[in-house]
């Protein structure tokens, strides 16, 4: 493939549609082979681009059903190329990356990706990860909004209303809502929350919970010390529930 322009990889048997459509963002023409090659055998079709803005082309012209970025792209870091298709688009997206320092994960995780994978990787791993994610976007499809109370979250087109007036989120800060929205009343612990909404199933820092929890509860309107919708169980976890 041309240096310069995105296209469609057909899968091994046009005749059958793909699993899903993956949209791989990579400009190492090696990987992108090798990717499309494990992609095919498990029956995605795929569309490959070796620049950023050749994938957020593509991801316009053709919407793909998961997106599978590299940070090292020659045109724009893949960081910056997430915050533009995150303003665009709701599309699940799995960081694969050769980079594995641990706060630049929990960056790009709070900046709106939805996994994590480092390289190298055995594609039945990065097939679990897909259909992880598909799941997870397909719940939130199926759903309607969730309303606890006074708040009103709609996994959809992601947004919270409080009060009739919309939060201005993270994606993260959505992310850990709408969990906790899905389950009002239910306390949560971090261990789950890190599993479930940073995808570390192996643990993490708890302090990413308690600051996020943190700029959660001053969007909310209210604190640790006086909560109204997200109350603290000490050494357990965290719940929410609709006020009195």
């Amino acid at each position: 493939m041309a240096r310069g322009a995105a296209a469609r990889d057909q899968p091994p048997c046009p005749t059958v549609r793909g699993v899903a459509d993956v949209l791989i963002i990579e400009d190492d023409a090696t990987i992108r082979t090798a990717l499309v090659r494990a992609l095919s055998a498990r029956e995605h079709s795929t569309m490959t681009a070796p620049t950023a803005l050749d994938g957020l082309q593509s991801l316009v012209a053709h919407p793909p059903d998961v997106v599978l970025l590299d940070l090292g792209l020659p045109d724009l870091d893949g960081a910056s190329l997430l915050a533009m298709i995150r303003a665009v688009s709701a599309v699940p997206v799995i960081v694969v990356s050769a980079r594995d320092d641990g706060p630049g994960i929990v960056a790009l995780l709070d900046a709106g990706a939805d996994d994590y994978l480092v390289k190298p990787f055995a594609a039945d791993q990065l097939e679990a990860r897909i259909r992880a994610v598909l799941r997870r976007s397909e719940a939130s499809r199926r759903s309607g909004p969730v309303v606890v109370g006074p708040l009103v979250i709609d996994a959809r087109s992601r947004t919270a209303v409080l009060d009739g007036v919309p939060l201005t989120l993270s994606p993260k800060e959505f992310d850990l809502l709408s969990y906790l929205a899905e389950r009002p009343g239910e306390v949560v612990g971090k261990r789950e929350l890190l599993a479930k909404v940073w995808n570390q199933p192996y643990g993490g820092a708890d302090k990413t919970v308690d600051v996020h929890l943190h700029w959660l509860r001053r969007k909310l309107g209210e604190s640790a010390e006086e909560p109204r919708l997200l109350h603290r169980v000490r050494g357990v976890g965290v719940k929410l529930v609709a006020p009195p």
